[in-house]
């Protein structure tokens, strides 16, 4: 029973991480209409900074992460402005220098960090909190988990109650149509890959004390994103973060009582069961060409 309800604690904070990406990937996707191969190294850049400003340089663990999102925003933004707006009438070129910037960021971490052991970033959140007697839970995961909820219940409410989020959709559905409304499509894509950045840097300073930091991380990173994105339905931000909830419990349960192999081929199963099933994802967005 214990091993159960730690499973469901443990399923419901890797949700949130895998929320974080994912929905900064579907937001990047529906707005630029390009799928951002690098989005999981810009996760990765999110780890590697924490692990270099804070286990190996001692500022402080909040600090760290402030920085390693403004970086990873830098980076989103400059791929926006020097890749995918010059692309944005061929998406497959737009695909293309994405993966291009993966290997960059790649090296970069390896030149950084080097290639050799992963990385290692000690909890700056030391304790437990203890629940029903006998289920504890790591206060590093605690506060994980509570900045990740904190951070997609406020995009959320922009999303859904702000001029900015009805210009969003509005761009996402239909870019012609909304520049004919007056609304500054450039900008709107500005600020989705900027927000879309910033949540993947995020992500990746909240998971650096919880995982061993690789330059090669952001593999796994967007397997996972690319999973959630497709079982939650392309386009869709509660989708996103529906299935990656559903997925994160799904990879918790099979990888403690299955292991972690098992845990990925069940995920994979799961997504070919989707597409086969419900083609649009579980929450039925449709992409219109």
């Amino acid at each position: 029973m214990e091993l159960f309800l730690l499973s469901i604690v443990n399923g419901l904070i890797q949700g949130g991480f895998f929320a974080l990406f994912a929905v900064g990937l579907v937001l990047i996707f529906g707005v630029m209409g390009v799928v951002n191969f690098a989005h999981g190294e810009l996760v990765m850049v999110g780890a590697f900074t924490i692990w270099l400003l804070h286990a190996q340089y001692g500022l402080g663990y909040i600090p760290a992460i402030m920085v390693a999102i403004i970086l990873v925003t830098i980076i989103g933004l400059l791929m926006e402005r020097f890749l995918f707006r010059p692309t944005r009438s061929d998406p497959l070129a737009g695909l293309i220098c994405s993966i291009g910037v993966l290997f960059i960021l790649q090296v970069a971490a390896t030149l950084v960090g080097g290639d050799g052991p992963s990385k290692q970033v000690p909890p700056p959140f030391e304790g437990t909190l203890v629940l029903f007697e006998f289920l504890r839970i790591p206060y590093q995961r605690v506060f994980s988990l509570l900045i990740s909820v904190t951070a997609l219940g406020t995009l959320w409410f922009f999303l859904t109650r702000s001029k900015f989020g009805w210009a969003l959709r509005a761009v996402a559905q239909d870019r012609e149509a909304a520049s004919l409304q007056g609304i500054n499509s450039n900008r709107i894509s500005i600020i989705a890959i900027g927000v879309g950045a910033a949540l993947a840097g995020l992500a990746g300073g909240l998971v650096a004390p919880l995982t061993n930091i690789n330059p090669h991380m952001g593999h796994n990173v967007i397997i996972t994103a690319f999973i959630v994105t497709i079982v939650g339905g392309v386009g869709s931000l509660l989708g996103a973060v529906l299935a990656a909830v559903l997925y994160a419990m799904l990879h918790t349960f099979m990888t403690v009582y299955f292991g972690g192999t098992i845990a990925t081929i069940c995920g994979l199963i799961l997504m070919v069961v989707v597409l086969i099933v419900k083609p649009s994802g579980i929450m039925g967005v449709r992409v219109s060409e």
